[in-house]
């Protein structure tokens, strides 16, 4: 693998080194070959990249090398490493946030994101919806365990912390990575039966049963909630989205609706946070890198073939209107070309 070995020779010594130099000045920062650093970075795997930071490492002598030559675990999972402090402080601005984000694994990644979107005073609860309504039980799981890593705490304990009400029940119901995942049988009955009682506990009383609507659309697998979201129409005058909307207000509703959308087309989901993310002036540049870096080995193909069908342009062209320099370089490369 020489791009294992290439990468740290082209950050520590073309333009003579001037990437170690902008450490101490970062006046020197402009001497850093950006366009070499997106290149390599950003058409590299997630695992290629962990390999890469850890030859990184090794050149500059901050960890030993396993008798198989693999990095310790201790190395693996360690953040920031040599590398990310190097580029950290030869970058700057969206550009910085992006390769910082590529370096980290995708359960580094969402934690690090989640962590900062509770951090301090308020929450950022998009982030948050974001991340915990799309991601798979395994990859949940994942973040759960890279969190009490990373953090030396529970990330069910910060979001009980940082949240409340039913929209807290919801968020913690999900982060705990529960969802049925057994598709092997289609149940007809429980399918008509959950939504009936997604329709009794909603729009056909007065009040919600919150708790009802948590349990079904936490539990049940997607394939299941996809088919009773469609026999939910044969008992309710609004669909889904549109009861939620009736029903409750605020960061539940949001939540709710950004989790149906994400079980209805995760894909289309994405496409239209990023369409969100660039339409009208100005750009939700946390948003737009935060879906880049995290679904660019994941679903990408799929999120750009929904981005065109519903929006008649390409993601590619979107980006290319919205961004510009380096930061697009890099963002167009995590794309994968114009479709």
């Amino acid at each position: 693998m020489k791009f294992i070995l290439k990468l740290p020779e082209i950050l520590v010594n073309s333009k003579e080194k001037c990437l170690s130099s902008s450490t101490a000045s970062p006046r020197l920062s402009r001497c850093v070959d950006e366009v070499t650093i997106i290149n390599i970075l950003t058409n590299r795997s997630n695992e290629q990249r962990q390999d890469i930071a850890f030859a990184y490492q090794r050149r500059t002598k901050k960890v030993c090398q396993t008798p198989n030559g693999s990095p310790p675990i201790a190395a693996q999972n360690a953040h920031p490493n040599e590398l990310s402090a190097a580029l950290k402080s030869a970058l700057s601005g969206h550009l910085e946030a992006v390769i910082l984000g590529l370096l980290k694994t995708p359960s580094q990644y969402d934690a690090s994101e989640l962590k900062a979107a509770m951090k301090g005073l308020g929450t950022d609860e998009d982030t948050l919806i974001e991340i915990i309504c799309s991601r798979t039980n395994q990859e949940l799981n994942e973040i759960n365990r890279v969190y009490r890593e990373m953090y030396k705490t529970e990330l069910e304990k910060d979001i009980i912390s940082d949240t409340s009400g039913d929209f807290r029940k919801l968020m913690v119901a999900l982060a705990k990575g529960k969802r049925c995942e057994d598709t092997s049988v289609i149940d007809y009955e429980l399918i008509d039966q959950d939504a009936r009682e997604l329709y009794d506990a909603g729009v056909k009383r007065k009040g919600t049963d919150v708790p009802k609507w948590i349990n079904i659309m936490t539990e049940r697998s997607v394939p299941h909630l996809q088919k009773v979201f469609e026999r939910y129409k044969s008992y309710s005058p609004y669909d889904m989205l549109e009861s939620i909307k009736k029903e409750v207000k605020g960061d539940l509703e949001n939540a709710f609706i950004n989790l149906v959308q994400c079980i209805q087309n995760k894909q289309l989901y994405f496409a239209d946070r990023l369409y969100d993310s660039m339409k009208g002036k100005g750009t939700r540049d946390k948003v737009l890198i935060r879906i880049m870096v995290s679904r660019c080995e994941v679903d990408m193909l799929k999120i750009k073939s929904e981005f065109k069908r519903k929006y008649g342009k390409s993601l590619y062209y979107f980006i290319q209107q919205d961004t510009k320099g380096d930061y697009q370089r890099a963002l167009l490369n995590l794309c994968g070309g114009e479709d």
